[in-house]
């Protein structure tokens, strides 16, 4: 039974990891094939070199995959060789509290996840970022920020997970319940929290107060029936070069923030169209759906992970006690996680259709050219692979491709044209 159990456990866990990482392969062949078969269309719509795109997702996807398995490698080394246990044990004899033990453990995984991954990532940042102009951060910013990212990781992480230890503790017969309770109140709090005291502590946020641009915002809000004082541009260029742009929180709380790379990159009539995308989402409730889905499905992993914490066999596989709940949640999560990457393309499917209405929006709110030429400059500027292989997209896409949303904006204004110029019957 227990070489059964271990079997279908590398089965799920690294036969779902080469299934992924075949996919990331086929795409950049695929992304290949088609830039060099679109290339006239990408050089003129992109005002980008296609084999410079190729070569970026490329370099992305090698690196990716290589902290991926790296990865993978010390996991199943820390469980097979004993390390997982001995840290169970090790946090045991110290007569602590299990939520206790449960917040060092999570806190202490995630300082070895932020160890394993540091390279690769300065890697990504130095070297491939670098190459393709995109890099702006220093050695010293990128060792300022991942320490301060990792000691909001080690609070938020270890709060969580102590928290919902509580919440087992105290209803072990329900604790799916509470523990889908607490996520959806840190889920909300993070829409207010966020964008006040953790954003700040990687980025300047100024506030945009007068001038071309206020005024070319403020014309959006007006057109959108939207109202916001706080806007604000932020230092995005002390990192990368790279444009977006994002709203975030809700009631009075709400903040719509600009790139200062789009605001450069970009003409006023395009910033425009960006802003009334991302207004749209606050429009039609796109956020607040997204979120209920997101919440059905932590209720259901949740579920899945207090079936399987109440059974024997999860804790006897690595040789930890059954008492060490937090052990035993976190190997439910190896066996679920797989399960979400599976799952992607039912929660992109509502992504997908919220983008395209958002795209509508925003070409209603700016026009339809200026819709077409941010989308353009979106990903001329990013490098972005416009041509994603099919089942790839599936699986990872929750915005369609720049030259689907492309021809569908060009579509609708043709057919539109078309309408308004037809004879009366």
């Amino acid at each position: 039974m227990a070489l059964l159990q271990h079997a279908a456990f590398l089965l799920v866990f690294v036969g779902t990891l080469a299934f992924f990482s075949w996919l990331d392969v086929a795409n950049v062949r695929y992304g290949e094939h088609r830039l060099r078969e679109r290339a006239d269309w990408v050089s003129e719509r992109f005002d980008a070199d296609p084999d410079e795109i190729a070569d970026y997702d490329r370099a992305k996807t090698g690196v990716s995959l290589l902290e991926t398995w790296t990865t993978l490698l010390l996991v199943l080394v820390v469980l097979y060789s004993g390390l997982f246990a001995d840290a169970v044990s090790a946090l045991q004899s110290t007569g602590l509290p299990m939520v206790a033990q449960g917040a060092v453990f999570f806190a202490g995984a995630v300082v070895l996840l932020s160890l394993a991954t540091t390279p690769f990532s300065a890697y990504s940042t130095f070297v491939v970022e670098d190459l393709f102009d995109f890099n702006e951060q220093t050695p010293r910013l990128f060792v300022r920020d991942l320490l301060v990212s990792l000691a909001v990781s080690i609070v938020l992480v270890g709060g969580l997970s102590a928290a919902l230890l509580w919440i087992i503790d105290t209803l072990p017969g329900l604790w799916a319940v509470g523990g889908l309770a607490l996520f959806v109140v840190f889920s909300l709090a993070m829409q207010v929290v966020y964008p006040r005291v953790i954003a700040p502590l990687f980025n300047d946020f100024t506030p945009i107060e007068e001038g071309d641009l206020r005024e070319a915002v403020e014309a959006v809000f007006s057109r959108a029936g939207f109202e916001c004082d706080q806007l604000y541009e932020m230092d995005a260029s002390r990192r990368s070069s790279k444009t977006n742009a994002y709203f975030i929180g809700f009631g009075r709380t709400k903040r719509v923030v600009l790139f200062d790379t789009l605001v450069d990159e970009m003409s006023l009539d395009e910033v425009q169209a960006v802003l009334a995308h991302e207004l749209a989402h606050w429009r039609e409730n796109h956020v607040w759906k997204l979120m209920a889905a997101s919440f059905v499905q932590i209720g259901v992993l949740l579920a899945a992970a207090q079936y399987l914490t109440a059974t024997g066999w999860l804790y006897s596989m690595f040789g930890v006690p059954a008492d060490a709940t937090y052990a035993g949640l976190a190997l439910a999560l190896l066996w679920l996680f797989p399960l979400l990457q599976w799952l992607s393309p039912v929660t992109n499917q509502f992504s997908l259709a919220f983008e395209r209405e958002a795209d509508d929006f925003g070409a209603k709110i700016a026009g339809t050219r200026s819709m077409v030429t941010a989308l353009q400059t979106l990903g001329g500027e990013n490098l972005a692979n416009p041509f994603p292989h099919p089942l790839y997209e599936t699986f990872h896409y929750d915005h369609p491709p720049i030259p689907e949303r492309i021809r569908r904006l060009e579509e609708e204004e043709t057919a539109s044209e078309g309408e308004d110029g037809a004879a009366p019957a």
